[in-house]
């Protein structure tokens, strides 16, 4: 009986050591894995980090006294209510938002924010020009909202057809593919509004722009580039770099001030002249195989100029910590009562 007794109390103790090994193996894993959700950006946080150090608003121009600023999802204008059309569309655009999935809705209307109100559907009706948006849906398609607010009447402005589908095309897929391999850039469009007079249409007197522009600008935190574009309202003949220019171009012909909040210093050599060697200006179309990639990984989905942007512990969390962090998820979640005894027997 006594060596029944010892032989149970062996089994128990034993039974006990093996059941406090399970608990330290399950509170190490539980731990590695916090401690890896703290100190790991997820994906969107590492796009973050990536693109460089953030100033609130560095996108929008410098305010003027008459400015009202609108605010819609996922960009911000300035209404002109003498020519009915923005002065400016300004916004970030990233990776990640590139990639955005949302389907085109084509629900063009006036914008309720605008005081004074904005152009209509009527004044382009039969007026031979497009309701060109300044700010493209495709730039916006990764929200449903966003996609929605991108056919407001103030994000258009009227386009010679074979602009709009020619070489502004163009150089809004340009741009996406600048926000895909960047990462991130800052962006501001919208039609040159200082070199009137115009002709107009509509009962509201639309002008029509006789040029556009695009000021693009990318930031990290020990790195600055910036370009910009000036294009004819018409179709375009030229390769896009006929029309790439510097900000400070842009600002004299717009009579605007862009990524004033920048340092001086930096402004000043960001904006004085452009160099086309630091700007991938393919176009850039999102198929469906290239969402997919993104999804699976998107911390990897990065073009060559992006990753020659990043910092020493930025490679750690982009090669090392965030795949980690992804199979200790995926590993915990996958654990099954019958999987944990299989674990449990292996182990002891």
């Amino acid at each position: 009986m006594a060596k029944k007794q010892l032989r149970n109390k062996k089994v128990k103790k034993k039974q006990s050591k093996r059941f406090k090994r399970i608990l330290l193996i399950a509170a190490l894993l539980l731990i590695a894995y916090i401690v890896l959700w703290i100190i790991t950006p997820s994906a969107e946080e590492y796009e973050s980090t990536t693109s460089g150090s953030k100033i609130a608003d560095l996108e929008l121009p410098a305010p003027r006294d008459s400015d009202t600023i609108i605010s819609h999802t996922g960009y911000r204008l300035v209404y002109n209510e003498e020519h009915e059309q923005a002065d400016w569309v300004a916004y970030e655009l990233t990776r990640a938002e590139v990639m955005g999935e949302i389907d085109r809705m084509d629900n063009f209307r006036e914008d309720p924010k605008i005081a004074s109100g904005s152009a209509t559907l009527d004044d382009y009706r039969s007026s031979g020009y497009d309701r060109g948006h300044l700010i493209p849906a495709a730039d916006l398609n990764w929200s449903e909202q966003a996609m929605s607010d991108s056919f407001y009447m103030s994000n258009m402005s009227p386009q010679e057809p074979s602009f709009n589908r020619g070489l502004w095309s163009t150089l809004e897929a340009i741009v996406r593919n600048l926000a895909y391999t960047k990462g991130s850039i800052y962006v501001v469009t919208g039609p040159v509004l200082s070199d009137g007079p115009y002709k107009t249409i509509g009962k509201n007197n639309v002008s029509v722009p006789n040029y556009y522009y695009k000021a693009i600008l990318y930031a990290s935190d020990d790195h600055y580039d910036a370009i910009g574009f000036i294009v004819p309202n018409e179709r375009g003949t030229k390769d896009i770099t006929a029309y790439a220019t510097s900000i400070d171009v842009v600002e004299q012909t717009t009579e605007l001030d862009f990524f004033y909040k920048l340092e001086d210093d930096i402004e000043d050599m960001v904006e004085s002249s452009f160099h086309l060697k630091n700007w991938d200006l393919s176009e850039l179309r999102v198929t469906t195989e290239m969402r997919n990639a993104f999804k699976e990984a998107p911390y990897q989905t990065q073009t060559t100029s992006a990753k020659k942007n990043t910092s020493p512990i930025g490679a750690i969390i982009n090669n090392l910590m965030v795949p980690m962090k992804k199979e200790i998820k995926t590993f915990v979640l996958s654990i099954t009562p019958s999987s944990l005894k299989n674990i449990v027997h292996n182990i002891l």
